[in-house]
């Protein structure tokens, strides 16, 4: 791997752009697919990870189906094929409890444009919850009957998802990057800015400020004991166009 100081390094990688990214649409665990655009834009990661020579010994997405297409997209065209790949449903995206499926733009019309921007942004702001008899509670999902029913979300803040991505960071990936493991995961914007947040020390107001692009690598660099150095987009032209 291109490392000169030679530290171990983790590759993350919101997914590339879904169906209800492109129509503005409150996702959460909702499965929509990738539109075409995202397609290419995993293309173009793969093509990013493979000329700057990254290869991996494990990836690691969510349950989600935008997540796992970007990986593996990514991992067919960076020629990092017959690796393991785990998925894990911390790594889902933050729950919208019962905005999910909504139009952003016609909510903003209905509740104001401040509220949509706390649900949205907001560290400790809930969505509208759903109720446990509602039909759309992952608890009545059978994607998620191996889980501990007490442990399904009925609509999170960005803080709750920062709690189980963290769980999920110093059960999985932490003693791998000690190991010295070269690690992919594919995972979702709230999701991954929880992640950076809780490893870069960022406070409540930078990462409600702070937005991830689609289908861009970013590298994290760690020190041998797994202590977290700093991070960048291996396409920094990409993530600011974004």
């Amino acid at each position: 791997m291109p490392n000169k100081l030679m530290l171990p390094v983790v590759v993350i990688i919101r997914h590339a752009q879904s169906e209800w990214n492109r129509e503005g649409r409150f996702t959460g665990w909702a499965d929509p697919s990738l539109t075409d655009f995202g397609r290419d834009e995993a293309v173009r990661a793969a093509g990013a990870l493979a000329e700057a020579g990254y290869s991996f010994d494990r990836v690691y997405t969510s349950r989600l189906s935008r997540a796992r297409e970007t990986a593996d997209i990514v991992m067919r065209e960076s020629g990092n094929t017959g690796i393991p790949v785990c998925a894990d449903w911390r790594l889902n995206e933050r729950h919208y409890g019962a905005l999910q499926g909504e139009d952003k733009i016609a909510m903003a019309g209905r509740v104001g444009e401040d509220q949509v921007w706390r649900w949205r942004r907001g560290y400790l702001d809930r969505p509208p919850r759903l109720l446990d008899n509602d039909p759309e509670h992952p608890v009545h999902d059978p994607r998620w009957a191996d889980i501990d029913p007490r442990q399904l979300p009925n609509g999170e803040s960005l803080a709750a998802t920062r709690e189980r991505v963290m769980d999920f960071w110093r059960e999985v990936i932490a003693p791998q990057i000690v190991d010295g493991k070269r690690l992919l995961i594919s995972s979702h914007g709230n999701t991954l800015r929880a992640l950076i947040m809780a490893l870069h020390d960022m406070s409540v107001a930078e990462v409600e400020d702070f937005e991830i692009p689609t289908g861009v690598p970013i590298v994290y660099a760690f020190s041998p004991k797994g202590e977290p150095i700093g991070w960048h987009y291996l396409d920094n032209d990409t993530a600011q166009a974004a």
